[in-house]
């Protein structure tokens, strides 16, 4: 009999653990009669500082493990470590705040079963509309970005909500980058795919552990590891700027020679200095990011360390 696995990283969610338990339970009961599959449940503890994990374990039932890592290590991390945990011939990833609706759950795997050549089927959140103009131009600007002149691309707004079968799930477990970009690497990849729109539910409890800052920090991530334009944009900015000094300073020098004209000094020097003084800190400080992240990848560290794996059978 064919096992599905159900991954799902979690950082300080004792509260919405018992709604998760039952969620998890009813949906091994869906597959079991209506697909003939066995269900495992993988969930990463990402460095909780509360009782998330004595939650889980007084609630989860069934065949499930809880992977507790040495400390938070971001949830891209967490994925692949609930990835590599797996052993189900098809696996489905899903946040623990129950945000990811059941009816969708059950709509991604009848997509994948209903078509033999399909390989992954993700999901693309459908309410970005409702987000401020300046968010929403900005995540724009983000895609075009890491998907011009790709010979892949990267589908605006699908997340980590999604299914695959195992050859894809092998697939991405293969590439090991240390500052991983998930939404990135799940293109690379390739295979078969296919998106559905979806709009989530409200989480169960607690409140998002994103940030803007830890949002634009992972947006920065996956700009600098999938595309080399912004150092492209800021080589020709510098072009033009000195094309246009030069320009400039060939003007200045004419009509001090043929119309004896006095050369501004002061204010004309200070707009220079300044100018290409910015372009060069804005591109020493784009040059540091893609350097970190190849000394990231040169370092060679584990992605992640495993601090204990928490089994029913441990007992409470």
């Amino acid at each position: 009999m064919a096992l599905f696995s159900i991954v799902a990283p979690f950082f300080n969610e004792q509260d919405s653990a018992r709604q998760f338990a039952e969620f998890s339970a009813r949906l091994g009961d869906e597959l079991k009669t209506r697909f003939d599959l066995d269900t495992e449940v993988v969930l990463v503890d990402d460095g909780s500082r509360d009782d998330s994990i004595v939650r889980y374990r007084q609630h989860l039932q069934g065949n499930w493990r809880i992977l507790e890592l040495s400390r938070n290590f971001g949830k891209e991390v967490a994925l692949y470590a609930g990835l590599a945990e797996t052993r189900g011939d098809y696996v489905m990833m899903i946040d623990a705040d129950l945000q990811h609706p059941y009816s969708v759950c059950l709509e991604l795997i009848e997509t994948l079963f209903a078509d033999p050549d399909l390989d992954v089927v993700y999901t693309i959140r459908d309410d970005r509309n409702e987000e401020s103009f300046k968010k929403a131009l900005a995540g724009r600007l983000f895609y075009w970005l890491i998907n011009y002149r790709q010979r892949y691309e990267v589908p605006e707004n699908a997340g980590d909500f999604r299914v695959m079968n195992r050859a894809a799930v092998d697939a991405l477990l293969r590439v090991r980058d240390k500052r991983r970009f998930n939404k990135g690497l799940y293109a690379w990849t390739g295979f078969h795919q296919k998106g559905i729109y979806y709009r989530p539910d409200p989480r169960a409890a607690g409140a998002t552990k994103w940030s803007r800052l830890g949002l634009f920090a992972l947006s920065l991530e996956g700009i600098v590891s999938f595309s080399a334009l912004p150092l492209r944009i800021m080589s020709i900015i510098g072009a033009l700027a000195g094309l246009l000094g030069m320009i400039y300073g060939g003007h200045i020098i004419l009509m001090a020679l043929i119309y004896g004209a006095d050369v501004p000094g002061y204010p004309s020097l200070m707009s220079a200095i300044s100018v290409l003084g910015g372009f060069n800190l804005a591109l020493l400080g784009l040059l540091g990011e893609y350097i970190w992240v190849t000394i990231a990848e040169v370092k060679d560290r584990p992605l992640y360390i495993v601090r204990k794996v928490h089994r029913p059978e441990d007992g409470q």
